[in-house]
């Protein structure tokens, strides 16, 4: 049937299949089962008719990652009982009024920081104005905490014995638009050496400048996806080698990071160059197109870097690394041609000679932090400072070279 028409249910389905693996995805489904779960079992051991404590208890405890379902879970469960204990204190003595519900909020706050459940301070007062809202009557106040226990014991109970997925996939697609769009800066870097005038050559450095600014923002965000990948690395049963893992997509951002700051300072000398020759080409047309060539060179060997990264079985990392030789390989090549272009411009004219120096060193900077041998330092300092090193898969790799 090729012209049959797909019903909108069946696009919605395969769309939800496809997205079946993401982070929110997952937690909503999670979420949803244990609290269902929760509220069964509390059904059959409380005598309240409508136990909905024990979802909630649940909704707060189960997490995406089963390590910090470990280690937040117990200063939920304690904020959440803290909040049970004081909404029922008050639905005692005198239920809920406008003025009672301030005191309730006031006194599970104060409660909060007692008890010292840290971040979870708000969901005391949260938990407190829940439970007096559904229940007001003292004598519930046992069935309350007992709904509390069973909700927090089947969250917790839920991610040990259905540990979460390994978000290592989302995490290394992060790296990857990192190092995509580090590529693009590159290459609006290079169009920018076309010949313009000052004027125009001032105006479109400055946006490249602008630009390299805004990768900290992305780089923010591929810190948030790469800490969730470690905790889901974590106390993993499923996961071999969680160490290596961790510390190799931690040190290729720390690497990507440093590469993003040397960038956004090629930018800024480029911007001044640009401002110091004000009625001239930025760079004669040579020059210019020994530096749009090594601008090219350079965005290769990011993107074979972050291939590199990604790597997750060795066959893969041994290709990555060859493409990265290579893309390294030419980048120096065309950067030592670059080099004796602007020792003649210096000669000529050495009014700039300082900003010219300083592109040369941010270029050599990149390529050293890009290079094998520097990147195999910084990983194995790591992985010292972590614990013994594992001695399969990319460890191999990266330890032949150290």
């Amino acid at each position: 049937m090729p012209n049959a028409v797909i019903p909108d249910s069946v696009r919605d389905l395969g769309r939800l299949v496809r997205h079946r693996r993401e982070p929110l995805v997952v937690q909503a489904v999670r979420s949803t089962a244990a609290a269902v779960v929760s509220y069964v079992v509390a059904l059959a051991l409380s005598s309240e008719p409508v136990p909905l404590t024990a979802p909630l208890t649940a909704l707060l405890v189960v997490q995406v990652t089963l390590y910090t379902t470990l280690t937040t879970g117990i200063r939920r469960v304690n904020s959440v009982v803290a909040g049970v204990l004081v909404a029922v204190l008050f639905s005692t003595l005198v239920g809920l009024t406008w003025w009672s519900l301030g005191l309730v909020i006031l006194a599970s706050l104060a409660v909060g920081h007692l008890v010292r459940v840290d971040e979870f301070v708000p969901e005391v007062a949260i938990s407190a104005m829940l439970v007096l809202g559904v229940a007001q009557v003292g004598a519930t106040a046992w069935d309350r905490v007992l709904e509390t226990l069973i909700g927090a014991a089947v969250g917790l109970l839920f991610n040990l014995l259905l540990a979460p997925p390994v978000w290592t996939e989302p995490a290394g697609a992060a790296i990857t638009g990192l190092a995509a769009r580090m590529g693009e800066l590159l290459g609006h870097m290079r169009d920018g050496l076309t010949g313009r005038p000052g004027s125009a050559a001032f105006r479109e450095a400055a946006e490249r400048l602008h630009e390299a600014r805004r990768l900290d923002h992305d780089i923010v965000r591929v810190d948030a996806a790469l800490r969730q990948a470690e905790d889901s690395l974590r106390m993993n049963p499923r996961v071999k080698e969680s160490l290596m893992q961790r510390v190799v997509l931690r040190t290729g951002l720390d690497t990507l990071e440093i590469c993003a700051v040397v960038l956004r300072v090629s930018c800024r000398t480029l911007t001044d160059l640009a401002k110091a020759r004000p009625d001239g080409a930025l760079y004669p047309e040579h020059i210019g197109v020994a530096l749009r060539e090594l601008f090219g060179y350079l965005a290769a060997a990011v993107a074979s870097f972050a291939s590199l990264v990604t790597a997750q079985i060795s066959a893969n990392a041994e290709q990555a690394e060859k493409d990265l030789d290579r893309a390294l390989t030419a980048a120096r090549g065309a950067r030592d041609r670059l080099a004796r272009l602007l020792l003649d411009e210096v000669a000529a004219d050495p009014a700039q000679w300082q900003l010219h120096g300083a592109l040369l060193a941010e270029v050599d900077r990149v390529l050293d932090e890009l290079g094998v041998r520097k990147r195999t330092e910084r990983l194995v300092e790591e992985l010292d400072r972590a614990g013994p090193r594992p001695a399969t898969g990319l460890a191999r790799l990266y330890r032949r070279h150290a």
